[in-house]
């Protein structure tokens, strides 16, 4: 895949789709810059197993639903590495009791809009110059699937509207970038669920989910081989591209009867 040697930085990477996005991007030569909240242990554990693989990586503490975060975030990595090669977004609150839009109090609102959305666009402005001037980079954010169709979502709409918002800057910086050697894409992670985020293909592909059109439930494995097939030298011809990974199952009721 011709990444030896690059730098990634995912964030949230200490636990769920993120670690084992991560995993995989080291699997392959980078060097890791860690990204975590809360979950310190989680991520000096992952940057072991990371390390046990003859890479190098680095663990920061940020919290990028934050302007200061953000520029915490990119500045460690930049110390540290020099650059970023790589940059994954997959960190982003999630409100998981259904709430309608008038339930949700100003403070929410503001979080998950700066979490999903401004954050990852002040990251991306933060760490975009060092990939121009290395005439590659690869930037990958995570919205969820059937994003790019921006249909309502009842009791999400807050977290809706940030992620349909990150798929038009998507396909906006992708063209922006593309004279510069840098791709843009976003993928959709479909219901991946609790253990299952971490979990290779070969560990869920005996299981049954009643709910998947293929039978088995998601992993992590799903969306990290996409990561990484985004992230190959040879796939520049690949940009502003809306992935869903979704095992063709389709979550989203467009309704509020009877959920009261």
């Amino acid at each position: 895949m011709g990444l030896e040697g690059k730098t990634a930085l995912v964030t949230g990477s200490a636990k769920g789709l993120g670690k084992r996005t991560a995993i995989q991007l080291a699997e392959q030569g980078c060097n890791m810059v860690i990204n975590y909240y809360e979950s310190e242990l989680e991520a000096l554990q992952v940057k072991a197993q990371i390390e046990q693989l003859g890479v190098k990586a680095i663990t920061v503490q940020a919290d990028v639903a934050t302007i200061e975060g953000t520029e915490k975030l990119a500045e460690a990595a930049e110390r540290w590495a020099g650059g970023v090669d790589i940059l994954v977004n997959n960190a982003g609150p999630f409100v998981r009791k259904r709430r309608l839009f008038s339930e949700y109090d100003e403070a929410t609102i503001i979080r998950l809009l700066h979490g999903n959305l401004l954050g990852v666009m002040l990251l991306d402005h933060r760490l975009l110059p060092g990939m121009r001037e290395r005439k590659w980079g690869r930037v990958i954010h995570f919205g969820f699937g059937h994003a790019g169709e921006a249909r309502a979502w009842p009791h999400r709409a807050v977290y809706a509207a940030a992620k349909t918002g990150l798929v038009s800057f998507t396909k906006s910086l992708a063209v922006e970038e593309a004279p510069h050697g840098i791709t843009v894409n976003l993928i959709g992670p479909g219901d991946i669920r609790g253990v299952n985020k971490e979990r290779s293909i070969a560990e869920v592909e005996e299981e049954y989910d009643n709910e998947s059109p293929i039978g088995r439930p998601g992993a992590g494995e799903d969306v990290a081989r996409v990561v990484l097939f985004l992230c190959d030298r040879q796939s520049n011809f690949l940009t502003g591209n809306v992935i869903d990974v979704t095992g063709g199952f389709d979550p989203i009721v467009a309704n509020i009867k009877g959920m009261f």
